[in-house]
This record gives C-alpha cells, sequence and structure tokens, in this order.
C-alpha cells in the first residue's frame, strides 16, 4: 500500500487507490443489495451454496483489483484457492453469508485483505445490508465509515455474549460447566469475528474458517488489539503455492486476553 497522507481527526486518508478500491466495492455492494432477495442458490462440491451473485461479485473484483493493482495476484473463494507466486497479493470472500443472502436473511460481507510476506497488511470489510465499511492498515489502526475505532479493551455495553459459528455450536454441552456467556450466530464468519472488535461480543469462536473467512478480519483484530488463538496451524504466514481449499483454522478471539483464557476450554474442543 502506498504512504498515506496525514488526515485529520482520526478520519481515512482516502488517496487515488483507496478511492478506487472504495468503488470498485460500491459497485459490488449496489449489486448484492440489488439481488438480495431476487437470486437462488445451488450446492458447491464441498457442501456450501453458491449463487449466480457470489460469482459476479468475485470476477468483478478480481478483473478491479487486476486493474488497480496490475501486479498482484489473488486468491479467492470462487476463484484460485491456491496461494499466488506473486509477492503482493488479495484474499477475497465475494459474499461472506452466501446462505443468509440466499434465504432472504441481511446480514452478509464483502472481505478483502492485501498480504505481503505471507501476512495481511491492508483489508476491507464491507456490510452491504448495514452500509457500513471498516478498513484496515497493519500498524495505522482501523477505520469504520472513515472514523478511527479505539481498542474495546473489554466488555462494552453490558455485553454478555459469544458468537459462535454452525458448527462451533456443538462445544456447549462438551464440559461440565456451563458457557460464560449468551450464544450469538450470524453466520458470517468474518462479522462473528468483528463483533469482538467491536465490544459487542466477549468472544467469538470459528470451528471450521477459511482463510478467505479470516483474512481481512483477523488483521482488524490484531490493530484492535484483540488476542487471537488459533487452535491448529497457525494461518499466517501463508506458503506460496498452498492449497486452500479444504484448509480449516479453528479460532478463538476475544476482547481481551482474560477472556481469551476463560473461553479457552471451550476453544479446547473445537479440535
Amino acid at each position: 500500500m502506498p504512504e498515506l497522507p496525514p488526515s485529520p481527526q482520526n478520519t481515512f486518508p482516502v488517496d487515488h487507490q483507496w478511492q478506487a478500491l472504495f468503488e470498485l466495492v460500491d459497485l459490488v455492494a449496489d449489486r448484492q443489495r440489488e439481488d438480495f432477495g431476487q437470486i437462488s442458490s445451488a450446492l458447491k462440491a464441498d457442501g456450501s451454496l453458491v449463487t449466480a451473485c457470489d460469482q459476479w461479485s468475485d470476477s468483478t473484483l478480481a478483473a478491479g483489483l487486476a486493474r488497480i493493482y496490475p501486479g498482484d495476484g489473488l486468491l479467492s473463494e470462487e476463484g484460485s484457492t491456491v496461494v499466488p507466486a506473486e509477492d503482493c497479493y488479495w484474499v477475497v470472500d465475494p459474499l461472506d453469508g452466501t446462505t443468509n443472502f440466499s434465504v432472504g436473511l441481511p446480514i452478509w460481507a464483502i472481505s478483502m485483505a492485501r498480504f505481503a510476506g505471507g501476512q495481511p497488511v491492508a483489508a476491507i470489510l464491507d456490510v452491504p445490508p448495514l452500509r457500513q465499511r471498516f478498513v484496515a492498515i497493519k500498524g495505522k489502526g482501523v477505520w469504520r465509515d472513515g472514523v478511527s475505532l479505539a481498542s474495546p479493551g473489554g466488555p462494552r455495553h453490558g455485553c454478555s455474549c459469544a458468537s459462535l459459528c454452525t458448527r462451533s455450536i456443538k462445544v456447549l454441552g462438551s464440559l461440565k460447566q456451563p458457557f460464560p456467556a449468551k450464544t450469538r450466530m450470524l453466520g458470517v464468519a468474518s462479522l462473528n469475528l468483528l463483533g469482538v472488535g467491536l465490544g459487542t461480543m466477549l468472544a467469538a469462536l470459528e470451528a471450521t474458517p477459511k482463510v478467505w473467512d479470516i483474512a481481512a478480519v483477523w488483521l482488524m483484530l490484531q490493530e484492535l488489539q484483540c488476542p487471537l488463538r488459533s487452535m491448529a496451524a497457525p494461518p499466517f504466514p501463508l506458503t506460496k503455492g498452498s492449497a486452500e481449499a479444504d484448509a480449516s483454522y479453528p479460532t478463538l478471539a476475544a476482547c481481551n486476553q482474560e477472556q481469551l483464557e476463560r473461553f479457552m476450554p471451550w476453544a479446547n474442543q473445537l479440535v
């Protein structure tokens, strides 16, 4: 990413490349809102759902990124799932939450992260139904709709909830003690995890996320000083040429270290 110019009042400093990226995401988000509730889904070989809007979004983002960053590679859920050979590349989930989208539940996201040295260094997480956009730059912070965010540091607003994914629900009865929070499930891996960084969740458990599910939000949580724990092989740095279609990265995220340790016994049950 280019050096950022100074910006007043902690607002996000938009240069010409970021402006082009935002216009590209606007294009895709507008189409997704138009298609929402008007499109059917099909099963992929791995049992997950895909729609024509997923595929259009993927090809549109791929073409746009090739224009804005012509030397970068691309790994995406609906395209090549092999880590590119280029030094810099993008990891993209064009529509995180396809099941929600296809059945008429208005919560999904567009997730994009730029990698260098196998690590995420910049990210965009757009939530079309809410018209919210989160942006992160390594070492610089996280912004929501152009305004910088602070680390939650701990529970906010009387928070007593933890977010789970469908496959992590099994941990609820795995120990002889009550789960230490109310549970919520959005059906969108990136947003389940992002809730930790926003202080709306004490912790989040994702049992089988793919690299494109976590690439953008991982950087955001790091920048918001929220501890993350991979319960299997660490997801990053990615290795050039590695196949990611069948790789999963069970993950626990928490708003602070105390909560991470509190939820660790249940996270251990993921593996």
